[in-house]
């Protein structure tokens, strides 16, 4: 059929340079459309609506526009089209949504937002603002010179718009990657948009900006790094910050002439406090430049002692654009994030070594903690606290048992024993003196070991349980004096926290009849006491190596775990939409 024939041509044309480089975008071929006998223009007319049509009209034939697009058409259309066609028909066929791209100042607005999606943390390249503003100036001409064609190329165009904003939606709300295209070994719950609910509040907004406002991810820390993004590609642009010299160390009170005033000029860009009678060019390293040091040793999880030693230059000549992409891979961390974290919930930044606990919206405390090395690194997923237990059992992992218990074993049982260790067998505990452990290996361990409640118990008095496949959860240790470290990345995967009791307390507050003076005396029986909440308490382990403090300061933190290193080699490459 001839309709169908020239329905195609507008179809092709649409498709993106990579697609079809020879194709001008919506181009139509007016001299193969005037060959076109009378009885197809009547065809034409019967499909499309034409002056003096209704509202109603008008909507049910862009419906039947988009329909025969989506559903005759398929194989013809752009590539994005294809792979947004189950949401578009979800959107305009069954729930008979309206366009949304019919004003060239959406439009332009809509491309504007392409083009300046860096602001977002986002990739510019991904989204083809050059092909859509193409497709829209030759939108307007087809339009212009032929009524009959109209709602096919507007049913085109608005389709391929659509598309492009379903992928800058998707992007923006739940990040450009999946956690575990990163990094295998990375678990985190899936999450997906609702993709006709965003094309139904992008339809309602009143402009894209008023869009990314509602649609954006509504974490705090996300909102505050975007303003943290803006003010550092600004600094960027002005020329960034300079490199200071070499030096093996300089302590407070030295003087040296080539690293001190680079040492000034280096803090004044990030440090508010350093703006006051001090001679930016002064050699000597006093005390107003010492303590504007320790300041950005402690954002920079360093030592806060005002020494510059080896890691402390290393970070104050770390680049700008180092920490830009830094806060980017960041802000797509909390993109993985689950859209509402809870009223009430603990949050353990795992590269900050620091937890938070939130109430009510509002944060009442951080506090310190001990996460997993290395190569015992602490998993990134969300939860809910179901019980806390006091004087707890540590049943030792099986990896932990084969690899460290059971070499001190078959040395010297008697210290393990000591230490307040035994074997479990049928349920019940055995002393370690009674086993032969000369007898087991890796292949051949048969036995449960654990630690039994005590002064020298790995989990310490407390420890507050939320079911996970990682058995990883929140505990006390006898271990106080790493807490005082600025790096503490020392566990074997839980989280040690510096306060456990103070903790305990916050925690079990909405349960009537737990004060302090309570969990005082469970601790003081030794006695194996497990409590449950009320209300499961939502916990999130994520990793986060910048963020904003209460005092709007920016913090970084080294990539412990190399996590930031993966991510950011996928985010500064080619766009793969996952």
């Amino acid at each position: 059929m001839v309709t169908r024939r020239y329905t195609l041509r507008a179809a092709h044309a649409l498709k993106p340079d990579v697609l079809q480089s020879d194709k001008t975008m919506l181009h139509l071929n007016f001299k193969f459309a005037r060959l076109y006998s009378m009885r197809v223009i009547v065809v034409l007319m019967g499909m499309l609506s034409c002056a003096g049509t209704t509202t109603a009209q008008e909507a049910n034939g862009k419906t039947k526009a988009v329909a025969e697009l989506l559903n005759e058409q398929a194989e013809y259309l752009p590539l994005p089209v294809k792979q947004e066609a189950k949401a578009l028909r979800g959107y305009y066929i069954d729930n008979s949504g309206e366009f949304i791209w019919t004003s060239p100042s959406r439009i332009s607005d809509l491309v504007a937002r392409f083009r300046n999606s860096a602001a977002e943390g986002l990739n510019a390249s991904a989204y083809p603002a050059d092909q859509l503003s193409k497709a829209a100036d030759e939108l307007e001409k087809t339009v212009r010179f032929s009524f009959l064609t109209e709602k096919i190329t507007k049913a085109h165009f608005e389709l391929y718009a659509s598309a492009l904003f379903l992928r800058f939606a998707r992007d923006l709300k739940v990040g450009r990657f999946l956690p575990t295209r990163i990094d295998p070994k990375l678990f985190w719950q899936p999450k997906k948009i609702d993709p006709v609910q965003a094309l139904t509040v992008m339809a309602s907004a009143e402009d894209t900006g008023a869009f990314i406002q509602e649609w954006e991810p509504r974490i705090s820390e996300y909102r505050r790094l975007k303003s943290v993004l803006a003010a550092y590609r600004e600094l960027q642009e002005a020329g960034g910050w300079p490199k200071v010299p070499p030096v093996e160390v300089v302590r407070p009170g030295e003087t040296n002439a080539a690293v001190v005033p680079a040492i000034h000029a280096r803090l004044a860009l990030s440090d508010v406090e350093l703006h006051g009678s001090r001679d930016p060019a002064s050699a000597l390293y006093d005390p107003e430049l010492v303590a504007a040091m320790k300041r950005f040793q402690t954002r920079h999880g360093l030592e806060a002692d005002g020494v510059i030693g080896k890691q402390t230059m290393f970070a104050l000549n770390i680049p700008i654009e180092d920490r830009i992409q830094q806060i980017v891979a960041t802000m797509e961390r909390w993109r993985w994030m689950p859209e509402n974290l809870g009223q009430s919930h603990i949050r353990v930044n795992i590269a900050g070594y620091e937890l938070s606990r939130v109430r009510d919206g509002n944060l009442e405390e951080t506090m310190r903690v001990v996460v997993g090395k290395p190569y015992h690194q602490t998993p990134v997923f969300s939860g809910a606290i179901e019980y806390l237990e006091f004087n707890p059992y540590w049943n030792v992992p099986y990896s932990i048992a084969v690899n460290e218990e059971l070499p001190k074993l078959k040395t010297d049982p008697a210290s393990r024993a000591a230490k307040g260790f035994e074997a479990v067998i049928d349920g019940r505990g055995v002393p370690l003196t009674t086993i032969n452990w000369n007898g087991m290996s890796r292949g051949n361990f048969n036995v449960q070991i654990r630690q039994k409640p005590g002064p020298n118990n790995a989990l310490g008095r407390v420890k507050f349980m939320f079911p996970n496949r990682f058995n990883v959860y929140l505990h006390d240790t006898p271990a106080h004096s790493l807490f005082s470290r600025a790096q503490r990345a020392f566990s074997h995967g839980c989280i040690r926290l510096a306060r456990p009791i103070d903790l305990a307390e916050q925690v079990l507050q909405p349960k009537t009849g737990w004060k302090r003076d309570k969990i005082e005396q469970v601790l003081a029986s030794k006695v194996r006491t497990v409590v449950p909440l009320k209300e499961k308490l939502p916990v999130h382990l994520t990793y986060a190596t910048v963020w904003l403090d209460q005092n709007g300061l920016v913090h970084f933190r080294p990539d412990i775990y190399g996590r930031d290193t993966k991510l950011k080699k996928a985010l500064v490459g080619r766009y793969a939409p996952f």
